[in-house]
């Protein structure tokens, strides 16, 4: 295959479209997303010719040439469209259910559907939190869980119908590169190193922060935990995206890639609760998008889709397309959590937030915390994913195996409702775990190559465009790591960093 050839001039139009569907109707410019005739206006981006002539090449080719590497990529990002087509209804029924629901309580009141996580994380009063929930995951349960459980069995029969690797995990582990069951294996032993250490947090922030005994918390109780409103006043909404943009600035790049990068932080009904970064056109039409929550999570979350947003906005033209719009999603989610992880960052605090010197201590072992939080949670989920498709546990124990896979591991009590909702296709929680440990190295790099404020530092930004985001993802997350840090991924750089923050 030539960087110019048809397959790859087909396939770039269809992700241009498809892309600009999803940015309409998660961004609520439109009630629902209109994939069907997206797909069969492209259908011969990802015909069976075009799928035949892809597969051939990555067979044929070498392992561990360029070759190799771009087919496996075609490949991958083939058989997901494909399955994408075929599964294009269910997802415009989600679509269109997500953005009419309406959440009702006993009571009479009455919530969207849309908005319900952000009401839940700033409801203080337990009962109403936990009651607005339970409402919730009765909704969900009676009408958005069979529609994800059918579309999760419907995915992997068709991925395991390809026979391109005998099994659903093993051919997802050889198109990404990556594989699932080491890293099962590291989230394991996360798990056990970090029990003593959760064990001795949680109770202290459940019960100053809530008022809730450990035995008691449920994931409702962690959502507002995480809302952490405390420190509101340290992240005003109104300073946000100006302080946000000066420390962009500072660091020797624009904040929004010359007008490339657009900005959506506005509230608008039936915008997705979840933020998100969508690349229209790479480089040169990337949206992110907000739907605000309130203080230091708000402050987090423009960071997070920032990164992914100057990492899409300053790759380089002259890449394949498989380089700019597939690959190791791990590198983009690891620029994402490089700049999120600023907010972990006591000299940014101290320069862009409002953050009294004298409060930093109590706000980074909050940090901390949520940071451990969110960690031991992300591995759970991958344990579980992994459990989901092996094929040992039937489809109806999956909701028991749910909450037992992640209460175990945080100490919150979840919801049978939504072990078919709280599932990334295509083990996308691997994603996140690497690009954890990628941004822990990633940072420890920056700082030996320009001192702990990297992040003001204006040789920084054109390092970053240079050396990193201009290279798209052509490389997997632990090439990167070897590449720019000389060493391997692993969970230590971030336990070291939470106990530091934890003190």
């Amino acid at each position: 295959m030539t960087h110019a050839d048809p397959l790859r001039t087909r396939a770039e139009a269809f992700l241009e479209d498809v892309s600009r569907e999803y940015h309409a109707a998660h961004a609520g410019h439109k009630s629902g997303a209109d994939l069907q005739p997206i797909y069969e206006r492209h259908k011969d981006a990802f015909g069976d010719e075009a799928w035949a002539d892809a597969v051939a090449q990555w067979r044929e080719a070498t392992p561990g040439s360029e070759e190799h590497r771009s087919a496996r990529m075609i490949v991958d990002w083939l058989l997901e469209s494909r399955v994408g087509r075929a599964m294009a209804p269910l997802e415009e029924k989600e679509f269109a259910w997500e953005a009419a629901a309406v959440v009702r309580l006993p009571d009479g009141t009455e919530e969207p559907y849309a908005r319900v996580a952000i009401t839940i994380a700033n409801t203080r009063d337990t009962d109403a939190r936990r009651a607005l929930d339970d409402a919730r995951a009765k909704l969900v349960l009676a009408e958005f869980a069979p529609m994800r459980r059918e579309r999760m069995a419907r995915e992997k029969g068709l991925i395991e119908d390809a026979r391109l690797v005998d099994g659903y995990t093993p051919t997802l582990e050889a198109l990404s590169g990556t594989s699932i069951s080491a890293l099962r294996a590291e989230c394991e032993q996360f798990l056990r190193d970090t029990q003593s250490m959760w064990d001795d947090v949680l109770p202290e922030f459940l019960k100053r922060v809530l008022g809730i005994a450990p035995g008691d918390a449920t994931r409702a109780d962690a959502v507002a935990l995480m809302r952490a409103p405390e420190f509101d006043g340290a992240f005003p909404a109104d300073a946000m995206e100006t302080e946000v943009r000066r420390h962009v600035t500072d660091m020797g790049i624009s904040p929004d890639a010359h007008g490339r990068v657009r900005f959506d932080t506005a509230e608008r009904p039936g915008k997705r609760a979840r933020a998100f970064c969508s690349p229209v056109q790479i480089p040169d039409e990337v949206h992110l998008v907000i739907r605000p929550h309130g203080g230091q999570n708000d402050w987090q979350t423009l960071m997070h889709e920032l990164g992914h947003a100057l990492h899409f906005a300053n790759m380089s033209r002259e890449l394949p397309f498989e380089f700019r719009w597939l690959g190791d999603n791990s590198i983009t989610e690891g620029y994402a959590m490089l700049f999120d992880h600023r907010l972990q960052d006591r000299g940014w605090l101290l320069r862009y937030s409002r953050l009294e010197k004298s409060d930093l201590p109590r706000y980074l072992r909050s940090a901390g915390f949520e940071e451990l939080q969110f960690l031991r949670r992300y591995c759970a989920k991958l344990i579980y994913e992994t459990q989901i498709y092996d094929g040992r546990v039937p489809w109806s124990a999956l909701p028991d195996l749910y909450v037992e896979t992640l209460n175990g591991a945080t100490g919150f009590r979840y919801q049978a409702s939504d072990a078919f909702l709280d599932v990334d296709p295509r083990f996308y929680a691997a994603r996140y775990l690497r690009a954890w440990q990628l941004q822990a190295l990633l940072n420890e790099s920056l700082i030996g190559r320009f001192d702990a404020d990297w992040w003001r530092n204006p040789r920084t930004g054109p390092y970053l465009v240079g050396e990193l985001f201009g290279w798209g993802q052509r490389e997997l997350a632990e090439e990167q790591a070897q590449r720019v840090t000389g060493k391997r991924l692993s969970f230590a750089p971030l336990v070291r960093a939470i106990e530091q923050m934890l003190g």
